[in-house]
């Protein structure tokens, strides 16, 4: 077992990467993550606010969140993906685009061994929004 010297949370792996510590912003949450792990980040983040401008940006469960008269999507970084979760019935909706990738209820694990598939997040995003704006 491995003990995290900053948040004291125990592991069974030794150095497991995991995110700890109270984080107030989406900057301050990438900052805190792997380096190469970073650019992704920003990179989805980059495409959630082309795709929702008005959604309001803000750390919700620990994980960058947009908000716009509803939670429209999180993200966040795993140890060899990077998870975004727009909801279930999105999962249903684009099931035939997500062949290939882990998906849950609500949830999309995009590996980090394969390239970013940018534009799914951004349509994603875009549905989301004119979901709640009932324009769906």
């Amino acid at each position: 077992m491995w003990q995290c010297p900053e948040c004291q949370r125990t592991f069974k792996n030794e150095n497991q990467h995991h995110f700890c510590g109270e984080t107030n912003s989406v900057d301050q949450y990438i900052a805190k993550q792997a380096t190469e792990v970073r650019p992704l980040l920003d990179a989805i983040r980059r495409e959630i606010r082309k795709a929702a401008p008005d959604a309001i940006e803000k750390i919700a469960w620990q994980m960058p969140t947009y908000w716009q008269s509803e939670n429209l999507i999180h993200f966040a970084a795993a140890k060899k993906h990077i998870g975004i979760y727009p909801g279930e019935e999105a999962i249903r909706v684009f099931a035939d685009r997500l062949t290939g990738l882990i998906t849950s209820k609500g949830a999309i694990r995009l590996p980090l061994d394969q390239p970013l598939d940018l534009l799914l997040v951004r349509d994603i995003v875009r549905w989301r929004v004119a979901k709640v704006s009932g324009e769906e």
